[in-house]
């Protein structure tokens, strides 16, 4: 009697232990760790014992026929007898080397004076490094060390709740109509897995940001792009064209309606001033899409204005939320950040403002993702909010000051980008610059090369001549083909995207490197 309970329990450890075993096998197969060629030696054990299991599972109708089948095609096979898990469906496209992927690498290899990605190069102020300091410092009980509240840290959002009821004539509450995220992607992520179903549109306007592209798919969502038309790109041989970025890059308004599907069509992305383009919209532009949206109430707009305090001529062409418009708060969530602000792109703090029920998607999804972005850096730029107002470099406030550096930059690269035969299309806002490239030859070869991130094959002109200019010149640009579907692709073949976020000695290298360059032709 003893000896048979004795064998029962062993028999039941050495079940528990290989069932034990097979899930610890397809937990490593969802998470693979740096130990995962240790599955080698037990890759077909593992197997037979999740494919019994699996078996047995299905006797007893814990899976259906429907969930098998789906696992099986999840699972493919590889020579050593380990099975590994296939990505899922939704990220189909999305696992491929992006524009950034190839270019800083080659600007590296190359030793390439790096005009493409749109950080800045150099230190954030020192009343921010002092802001920090003081957030994580004890005896100045900023209590900023430990989890912040899920929806924003508290003295974050009452700042961000003044700053925005006086610049939009309204009271925000900072309980419920502010909430923060680690950064503006992150709540552009959260904004779309709250708002978007499977299926659902959401509407583009191209050239766009690459990850708003990835974002929607990976909500699920279906994107439509509806481009920014150039003057060159309807008549080549316009030569009456204004190299202004608020009048060189238009929206077709009938074209935007038209694209609009109810009531499948669920967001308008909205992005100014402008990446890439630097182009601002104006009133009349703004006031058009509010019409657009007063027709059709089901659509949300995401407005990204990370650029707001980036702008060059506040009189003729000054920065307009989105929000700000008549009938237009209840439908639009604004975002926007620290970063490029405070030249502090890795302290990831960005925030989206808005009525409780669009706020409402972003902290649901972020309470179970990240659950708070860090306290210490939104104590920071708590701070920093209220420091930027006051006088700063012998300007009225360090808005005033960035602006200021940032249109002094902007110009040099004009000087610079005219010197190579590129025409600057300048920009009010923002720190970017898209260059005409259509007097620019170059070796035909380059169009020949086949790259892992190429957005289509043939390699488009703009990206053989980011190559080109890489290798042979020594200045990297962004090709704005990255910006594009391959359907609109096209409408980049011209165009090459410069930052000016960059210090001075980085700029005047470039001018330098185009003048021997080019000069010497």
């Amino acid at each position: 009697m003893e000896h048979n309970m004795t064998k029962s329990f062993m028999l039941s450890i050495v079940t528990l232990t290989s069932f034990l075993g097979m899930i610890r096998t397809v937990s490593s197969f969802r998470h693979p760790s740096p130990s995962s060629s240790s599955l080698a030696a037990f890759g077909s054990r593992c197997v037979s014992i999740s494919s019994l299991s699996i078996r047995n599972m299905n006797d007893a109708s814990v899976f259906s026929n429907q969930q098998r089948k789906r696992s099986q095609m999840k699972m493919s096979s590889v020579s050593n007898g380990v099975t590994k898990t296939e990505l899922a469906s939704r990220l189909d496209g999305l696992d491929k080397p992006t524009v950034w992927h190839e270019f800083s690498p080659l600007a590296v290899k190359h030793q390439s004076i790096n005009l493409g990605q749109g950080f800045p190069d150099w230190n954030p102020p020192q009343f921010a490094i002092d802001a920090m300091i003081d957030a994580v410092t004890p005896t100045k009980q900023r209590n900023a060390n430990q989890y912040a509240r899920s929806a924003a840290h508290l003295p974050l959002a009452q700042v961000l709740a003044e700053e925005y009821s006086t610049k939009w004539n309204r009271s925000i509450d900072p309980m419920t109509e502010v909430a923060t995220a680690v950064g503006c992607t992150n709540a552009l992520y959260c904004a779309l897995q709250g708002l978007i179903d499977d299926g659902d549109e959401v509407i583009l306007l191209e050239p766009a940001f690459d990850i708003y592209i990835a974002q929607v798919k990976m909500a699920g969502g279906i994107p439509k792009f509806i481009p920014l038309r150039t003057p060159q790109n309807d008549n080549d041989n316009n030569s009456d064209v204004k190299y202004n970025a608020n009048d060189m890059f238009t929206l077709d308004f009938d074209e935007l309606e038209n694209s609009i599907s109810s009531p499948q069509t669920k967001v308008l992305l909205l992005n100014t001033p402008h990446n890439p383009t630097g182009k601002m919209f104006n009133m009349e532009e703004m006031k058009k899409i509010a019409d657009i949206v007063q027709r059709n109430t089901h659509v949300t707009v995401i407005s990204d204005e990370v650029y707001e305090h980036i702008v060059f001529d506040k009189e003729k062409s000054p920065h307009i939320s989105f929000a700000s418009l008549p009938g237009m708060y209840e439908h639009t969530l604004t975002l926007n950040s620290s970063g490029k602000t405070f030249s502090c792109t890795g302290w990831k703090v960005g925030w989206a403002v808005g009525p409780p029920h669009l706020t409402r998607a972003v902290t649901s999804v972020q309470q179970w993702v990240n659950f708070s972005a860090p306290t210490p850096n939104q104590d920071a730029i708590a701070m920093c909010l209220k420091k930027a107002w006051e006088p700063y470099e012998g300007h009225d406030s360090y808005y005033a000051y960035l602006a200021s550096e940032y249109k002094r930059k902007r110009d040099i690269l004009i000087s610079t980008l005219n010197i190579a035969g590129i025409t600057p299309i300048v920009p009010d806002g923002g720190f970017f610059i898209m260059g005409d490239t259509s007097s620019i030859t170059f070796p035909e070869k380059y169009r020949e090369e086949v790259t892992d991130a190429m957005p289509t094959n043939p390699m488009p002109r703009d990206w053989a001549m980011s190559r080109w200019m890489t290798k042979e010149v020594g200045v990297t640009a962004i090709p704005p083909s990255a910006f594009y579907d391959t359907e609109n692709i096209d409408l980049a073949q011209n165009l090459l995207r410069f930052a000016y976020c960059k210090g001075d000695d980085t700029i005047l290298e470039a001018q330098r490197r185009f003048q021997f360059y080019f000069e010497q032709e």
